[in-house]
């Protein structure tokens, strides 16, 4: 599948501008999530090229991007349909914005496809330009609905432990990453978070997964009873959790947690920021678990990458009484519903349907995944491989039969991570858990390409951990 491409054969070559421009950045460019000291000693990545399931940095190494970028190429690097649907959209109409009672074709035609995918019901959307904006704006819709219906202490939103919603002051205090918080003084008031995650691998102990899971979703109504159901507004949650160590919840959660939220009405959100878009074998994690949110918020793969744009899905419920107000809406964005952007999203859906890319043929690439990736299960290092649809994780630990850690969490990941990228391939590492999250368009060679790297660096990472 990785043909559909640009076509181009010769690799990039070696830049001898690296220096420079690693200089510059030093000098220049602030980096997310990142230690900007050791970033400068140590001398930044450049990546200059990319194609298919492949990008090149400026020494000429070409790396398989097991990551997709940031969740989101789900079309690989270089599609010459994408390029030219922005391109052609840049010619028509650059820009124009959604206030003063205007729209404009693209953003029109985008509403009317994603309507066809999404559950039924979820079917009026607000654009935003990343996944932090599209959540920022749920929670200020989500106070607003509640307003509406004139129960204006139905505030706090509860989200879970070890989960990642983005990084606006908002989305940050939604986030279950305590990491995230000393620095900007956070979390804002009216955000609580519930633990544990449902991620049975650290935390199930002797339960079953489908016992354990019900166990953390009973976690999620406890915490709604010891606030008060009239105080809380909404619940938060990743179908798949996915920055914070690709958590895949046991099969009884969702559909528990969605029971707790109807009884206790409460707004139920599926953040797909990560899972949608095909990620999970479906066009929305969601539809995966089964259960229906009341609002979705979705980014990354809207787009394959290739422009920012977000997207927040409004049921029914949120979406009438919003309608139906009678008063001005006070929230956008300059870029809401950019015209480039919102002609690459629609032009990567029609793509995606055309390739069948979440149906039969990506559910035969995505199971072939998933099978060659268990055969890493025999490592010594690898405690458990766990996956669903182009998503994946493998847990390194010290000894298999009892779950236990290394003593210094967090370095077998990155030595491993490390390894990786010497070895032409990108990983990320979540303390020591691997995650993958490939492009869709990924062949079944390059899933054997994919694995066989990764059991050559986890080879190296075991014969590194043994000089200890």
């Amino acid at each position: 599948m990785s043909a559909m491409h640009s076509g181009k054969t010769s690799p990039p070559r070696a830049s001898n501008k690296t220096g420079h421009w690693q200089a510059a950045d030093a000098r220049h460019h602030i980096h997310p999530f990142t230690d900007q000291h050791a970033l400068k000693e140590k001398g930044v990545r450049v990546i200059t090229h990319g194609e298919g399931i492949y990008v090149w940095d400026s020494e000429g190494n070409r790396l398989l991007d097991a990551m997709a970028g940031l969740w989101c190429c789900q079309l690989g690097y270089g599609n010459e349909e994408l390029v030219q649907a922005g391109a052609e959209a840049l010619r028509q109409l650059p820009y124009y914005n959604t206030f003063f009672q205007t729209t404009h074709p693209q953003v029109v035609e985008l509403g009317e496809k994603l309507a066809e995918i999404t559950p039924e019901g979820l079917d009026t959307f607000f654009f935003a330009n990343s996944g932090s904006e599209a959540n920022d704006s749920a929670v200020k819709l989500i106070r607003y609905y509640w307003n509406l219906q004139g129960r204006k202490n139905k505030k706090i939103i509860l989200s879970r432990n070890l989960s990642y919603h983005g990084t606006t002051m908002a989305a940050a205090s939604l986030s279950g990453l305590p990491y995230m918080h000393p620095q900007f003084d956070l979390p804002l008031p009216g955000f609580e978070h519930v633990g544990p995650a449902p991620y049975w691998y650290d935390e199930g102990g002797d339960l079953s997964p489908d016992d354990f899971g019900l166990v953390v979703a009973r976690a999620v109504e406890n915490a709604i009873v010891k606030l008060g159901p009239d105080n809380v507004a909404a619940f938060i949650g990743e179908p798949v959790m996915g920055a914070g160590g690709l958590i895949i919840p046991p099969d009884t959660y969702w559909q528990e947690v969605e029971k707790i939220c109807r009884k206790y009405d409460v707004l139920l959100w599926a953040d797909e920021v990560i899972c949608g878009f095909g990620r999970t074998g479906a066009w929305f994690g969601c539809q995966t678990y089964g259960f229906q949110p009341d609002l979705i918020t979705m980014a990354k793969g809207l787009s394959s990458g290739y422009q920012p744009i977000s997207a927040l899905a409004l049921g029914p419920r949120m979406g009438e009484a919003i309608n139906n107000a009678h008063e001005e809406l006070e929230h956008g964005f300059t870029y809401s519903g950019h015209p480039v952007a919102c002609a690459v999203a629609l032009r990567n859906i029609e793509i995606m349907q055309r390739l069948d890319l979440v149906g039969e043929t990506g559910r035969a690439v995505a199971a072939y995944f998933q099978q060659k990736l268990g055969t890493l299960a025999d490592h010594p290092l690898v405690g458990e491989v766990r996956g669903v649809g182009f998503l994946a994780a493998i847990e390194i630990v010290a000894d298999k039969a009892t779950r236990r850690r290394f003593q210094d969490p967090g370095k077998a990941g990155s030595l491993c991570r490390d390894f990786c990228f010497q070895n032409g391939l990108i990983m990320r590492a979540v303390r020591d858990t691997m995650i993958l999250s490939p492009p869709l368009i990924l062949s079944k060679l390059e899933v054997d390409e994919l694995v066989d790297a990764a059991r050559r660096c986890l080879d190296l990472t075991a014969a590194e951990l043994s000089k200890d």
